[in-house]
């Protein structure tokens, strides 16, 4: 007669088997919900916004500024437009900049595909704190967006840097090299010039046609414009009709350099000279896009002669 354990030894096998078998059964469905989910492939818009810290915004100012893009974010008509595009979805990211080699990422590309994802943004916007820099660098704030659109997770039917500022480029080389290269990425520049009438803390003169060099220096690519904020208090509808026109893609009407619409077709060797038109041949700006770097040497030199 067979011992206890030799008995025993056909079902413990029996058992092993079933286990494994069920086991095999399991790993493709483990396999498929370890995989991490995979992104939205196609989306209206890819908006990066670029707002300006340099030492010419006080505090309010740059608290006006950020308050201004959180309450355009909470804009039903915005929304509407966020979500009511062809894929209903768009991503957006929000930095800030001043220096060359100074800029902030406050909230990285964020994708705003229902109400719930466009208010978590707007709340993150209202829970970060706001930088202070010091130099006015456009073109690093230019070239600080190209790689952030290189690293995009999904793929946009239009790449927009939406760039704000209250002073011309003065630091970091030629503003209209680094908007060619971002032009030649298939990235549109639109703009939001600030007219600052306050005194500029560190005694620096303001720009009083910054909407001209804008136009002339600044925005570029397919039906690139800018809309003027005529100070800090105004720039909150500003932003909203910004915003509006960027993610409804509806080309501005032009009005004598508040807005101006423009295409990709600048001649040759318009990234060498500072006083050649912009992108499409448009109005150039007289002074030459250089006129930022000339008042700081000039501003410098009035006050460190030696």
């Amino acid at each position: 007669m067979a011992d206890a354990p030799a008995r025993r030894r056909p079902l413990a096998w029996l058992m092993a088997m079933l286990t494994a078998l069920a086991f095999a059964a399991c790993v493709p469905a483990l396999a498929q919900t370890a995989r991490p989910p995979q992104p939205d492939q196609e989306i209206d818009l890819a908006l990066a916004l670029a707002i300006d810290v340099s030492g010419s915004v006080d505090a309010e100012e740059g608290r006006l500024q950020r308050d201004g893009y959180i309450k355009a974010f909470r804009d039903p008509a915005i929304r509407r437009a966020i979500l009511g595009g062809y894929h209903g979805r768009i991503a957006v990211s929000y930095y800030e900049w001043s220096d060359a080699w100074r800029q902030n990422l406050v909230v990285d590309w964020t994708l705003l595909d229902s109400e719930q994802a466009i208010e978590a943004f707007a709340h993150k916007l209202e829970t970060m704190p706001i930088s202070r820099m010091m130099r006015t660098s456009i073109t690093g704030a230019i070239r600080y967006a190209m790689p952030m659109f290189d690293r995009l997770r999904w793929v946009p039917e239009r790449k927009v840097l939406d760039l704000s500022g209250d002073g011309s480029n003065n630091d970091g080389g030629m503003v209209t090299e680094a908007r060619d290269d971002a032009i030649a990425r298939g990235i549109t520049i639109n703009g939001l010039p600030i007219f600052n009438d306050r005194p500029n803390p560190t005694g620096f003169p303001n720009d009083p046609d910054l909407d001209r060099y804008y136009e002339g220096c600044v925005i570029g690519g397919p039906r690139s414009f800018m809309i003027v904020a005529n100070d800090f208090q105004n720039f909150a509808e500003a932003i909203r009709k910004k915003l509006l026109q960027e993610i409804a893609d509806v080309a501005p009407e032009p009005r004598a350099g508040l807005q101006f619409a423009q295409s990709r077709d600048s001649a040759e060797g318009t990234r060498r000279d500072p006083h050649a038109p912009g992108p499409g041949g448009h109005r150039r700006y007289t002074l030459g896009c250089d006129i930022g770097e000339k008042r700081t040497r000039e501003f410098y030199r009035r006050y460190q002669p030696n």
